[in-house]
């Protein structure tokens, strides 16, 4: 599939997805490109990603964003992980957090010195060998040479649309206002040719980037490029988002509160709390989920109620023809691990270090939807997981989940780590070692063994060890100052 040189990028769509590509294509691509993005003020955007994982922080230092500068145009907080409730049992919580907890060695990792411990009964909870864990527990975060802690944003994914907005159009890229009315290919290639706008005007380039949401006019309703389903590993296919006031501090989490028919976010931000109910349309209805939404949201809500209709799954390809797809016309992942935002993160990156600059070819496009549909998959693992581990015995959402067919990769780290605690990270696996540990003993999967590494210790080695452990996450937490402080004076700088 040779052609010419790439030369005219066009940007199907706005939002999050259109400019985030529009401003890393304007700034990071070194040589010029025509950067074309056309959008409509009349078509809303979907604005999932108001709670991040700490990748963003990779694409931001490369376009040089001042974090400071994005705090303030962002409404920005700062999120060290995931608060958990009712997950295992009504009334139980854990925190999924970004850090590492303590520190392992070349054969194994913390979990298997912490396992012995617990053994002996000189091992304290795993948390508290963590210093993002104790520090969201604390509502502190700060940022200093001494303290090295590993961090995400809270954001106004609206805002940070029009932030990266400004950013790309400063750069050269050139916004045109309107709906496209058709897509036309070529007769010959099957390659997009041009977009023609409801106003007659034909847009034309070599290279189409398909941000159109879930509608996904150019990947599907152009290329018809098909859709893997996976709707029978994570039923949820709707969800309701509410912002309101925000009573009291932001805390540095996200909080993922499950009910008995789905589970609810709840995103705190400077000016307002973002609120929702991811559910399955077979446990609730629309008017229930959206009663127990509101139920549980004390504070005036400050905008109506939306409803997002979705399904779970990915496009069979990213990238087909002469289009990548970008968000969510890409295939979504629900948002119980914040990772809508990284997915746009993750697809423009592959495509920088990709970039076709003598022309698209099979090798580079197979490459391309390789890399981002295993990643994918780990993610859809990930999130399985929770579902998988869940206790809320007697209610028919979760009882199916918690008894379903799972994938076999699934399968296969659940079982690894049950019998000896190992978790073995893939390359292309987002999620650490540390993040799969966490979650499976928060919600309850204790291994039965542990590497014989951590053996090599005496017991009064391994109670120092542990100790000592603890005691340097403690002093460095005292010397945090409390998260809402933080961000007063951070954003004002």
């Amino acid at each position: 599939m040779v052609e010419q040189g790439i030369n005219r990028v066009v940007i199907a769509g706005g939002g999050t997805a259109g400019w985030m590509t529009a401003a890393a294509l304007s700034h990071l691509v070194a040589r010029p490109l025509k950067i074309t993005l056309v959008e409509s003020d009349d078509i809303g955007t979907v604005g999932v990603g108001e709670a991040t994982i700490p990748t963003l922080l990779t694409i931001n230092r490369l376009l040089k964003i001042p974090e400071p500068e994005f705090i303030r145009e962002t409404s920005g907080t700062f999120k060290l992980g995931i608060q958990f409730e009712n997950w295992t049992r009504p009334g139980d919580h854990y925190i999924h957090s970004f850090g590492d907890t303590g520190k392992g060695c070349w054969a194994g990792g913390f979990q298997h010195f912490w396992l012995r411990g617990q053994r002996e009964g000189v091992a304290s909870d795993y948390g508290d060998y963590c210093l993002e864990l104790k520090a969201a527990e604390a509502e502190k975060f700060g940022l200093s040479k001494e303290t090295n802690i590993n961090y995400a944003y809270h954001l106004d994914a609206t805002r940070y649309g029009q932030y990266l907005r400004k950013r790309a159009e400063a750069a050269g890229v050139e916004r045109i206002e309107g709906k496209i009315a058709h897509v036309k290919l070529n007769a010959e290639s099957g390659n997009i040719e041009q977009l023609e706008m409801a106003s007659g005007q034909l847009v034309e380039g070599d290279l189409f980037i398909d941000c159109t949401g879930f509608k996904a006019l150019l990947s599907e309703g152009a290329l018809g490029t098909g859709f893997d389903d996976w709707s029978h590993w994570l039923p949820c296919n709707r969800a309701w988002a509410m912002p309101s006031e925000l009573d009291g501090a932001p805390v540095p989490y996200t909080r993922a509160i499950a009910h008995s028919g789905g589970w609810q976010w709840r995103i705190p931000l400077q000016h307002r709390a973002g609120n929702g109910l991811v559910y399955s349309s077979d446990s609730y209805s629309d008017d229930e989920a959206l009663s127990v939404l509101q139920s549980h949201v004390t504070e005036k809500a400050v905008a109506d109620p939306r409803l997002i209709r979705f399904t779970t799954g990915q496009r069979k390809q990213y990238w087909r023809r002469n289009c990548i797809a970008i968000g969510l016309s890409s295939g979504f992942i629900e948002p119980m691990e914040s990772t809508s935002i990284h997915f746009i993160q993750n697809a423009i990156m592959w495509l920088l270090l990709m970039f076709p600059e003598q022309g698209i070819d099979d090798a580079l496009v197979k490459e391309y939807n390789q890399r981002l549909r295993s990643e994918a998959e780990h993610i859809r693992d990930f999130i399985v997981l929770h579902y998988r581990l869940n206790a809320r015995h007697g209610e028919p959402f979760w009882d199916y989940l918690r008894s379903m067919p799972i994938p076999d990769s699934l399968a296969q780290r659940m079982a690894l780590f049950e019998m000896s605690g190992r978790v073995f990270k893939p390359q292309d696996d987002v999620f650490s070692e540390n993040s799969w540990v966490q979650v499976m003993l928060g919600q309850g999967l204790k291994p039965k063994g542990y590497h014989n590494i951590a053996d090599a210790m005496s017991s009064q080695q391994l109670s120092a060890y542990l100790a000592s452990t603890a005691e340097q996450v403690a002093k460095q937490l005292q010397t945090m100052p409390k998260h809402d402080e933080f961000v007063k004076r951070y954003s004002a700088l």
